[in-house]
């Protein structure tokens, strides 16, 4: 699992790596410290939301971050070649956009999964930002409308907001696939806090035709 820092708290690989049939085709390279590499921007990212340093260290953060962003530039690939968000062995897919998930139960009709959200995901009063919990529905449930089935994209995603969804605490996911129709795909998704039901989700996904991207 990963906490709200981003380290490593027994994350099973596995899990990613089973993952690879829900439709993201699945790219080798990085070696074996890119998922550190990852792991280091998640907890970066979240140390800067957390802190309020003085003027110098400000500074001197921003040159370490805009020599990290040069030495990096020269290695820029077009989608087809980018490591980030297709390495399905590793926790996020190897990118530092969506929470991490840890996987449960998965197959092509319902997913359960883990995550905790840390100040990198907050909105204010210690609530998680809506667009975040918007992102994991998205995130999920379009891997899930993939999984077993040929490639489709999101047509909707229609988010309640029921109750306080809070960073800090770990939160359980779930995810259904309601029905298929044609190329339609229904599915709804909900997040929990101790039992409590925080935020539901309804999506539709559209299967893509022969030829599109």
């Amino acid at each position: 699992m990963r906490g709200p820092d981003g380290l490593d708290a027994g994350s099973d690989h596995e899990d990613e790596g089973r993952l690879a049939q829900s439709g993201i085709p699945h790219l080798d390279g990085g070696g074996p410290d890119f998922d550190r590499m990852i792991e280091a921007l998640r907890l970066v990212q979240e140390r800067i939301t957390a802190a309020s340093p003085p003027d110098e260290v400000v500074a001197e953060t921003s040159g370490l971050l805009e020599k990290l962003a040069a030495t990096l530039g020269p290695y820029e690939v077009d989608e087809s070649r980018q490591i980030a968000g297709r390495r399905m062995d590793l926790p996020g897919r190897g990118q530092a956009l969506v929470p991490v998930l840890d996987i449960d139960d998965w197959d092509e009709q319902l997913v359960r999964a883990r995550v905790t959200l840390g100040r990198f995901n907050l909105g204010a009063g210690g609530a998680a930002h809506g667009g975040v919990l918007a992102l994991i529905f998205d995130e999920i449930l379009g891997r899930l409308a993939n999984t077993g089935r040929t490639r489709s994209r999101t047509a909707y995603l229609h988010v309640n907001y029921r109750n306080i969804t809070p960073i800090g605490p770990e939160l359980r996911v779930e995810a259904h696939v309601d029905r298929v129709a044609g190329r339609k795909r229904y599915l709804t998704g909900a997040i929990y806090r101790d039992g409590t039901l925080t935020a539901a989700a309804e999506g539709l996904f559209v299967e893509l035709k022969p030829g599109q991207p």
